[in-house]
């Protein structure tokens, strides 16, 4: 049952992407903007903390930690029969941009202050 509410979830965004080539490109490189910005946040802040050391490396391992969850979520939300390349794509994209977030918050609250 949860299949099927997954699958027509989903069904309208392959069906869009199945239409023509240019619709498959905007997929893909929507895919690929994800991803790049959520490197980007991750090393920024990651450099911007600095050195390694009791605190900073605590923060390290939950900003792994939430990766990890969302790697895990998304493996159970995204549709494995098809098009599960564009749905690696995000489902990095997005683990790495909540691991931004978390990153971007914890140098907002303990670097800044």
């Amino acid at each position: 049952m949860i299949k099927l509410k997954i699958e027509s979830i989903f069904d309208p965004l392959r069906t869009w992407a199945e239409q023509s080539p240019g619709n498959w490109n905007i997929l893909l490189g929507s895919g690929f903007v994800l991803l790049t910005v959520g490197m980007i946040l991750v090393f920024v802040f990651t450099k911007k903390m600095g050195k390694g050391d009791e605190r900073t490396n605590t923060i390290n391992l939950k900003s792994s930690l939430i990766m990890l969850w969302g790697i895990v979520i998304c493996d159970f939300i995204f549709p494995k029969e098809y098009m599960w390349q564009i749905f690696l794509l995000f489902k990095y994209g997005l683990a790495l941009i909540a691991s931004g977030i978390y990153l971007a918050v914890q140098y907002k609250r303990d670097f800044l202050n």
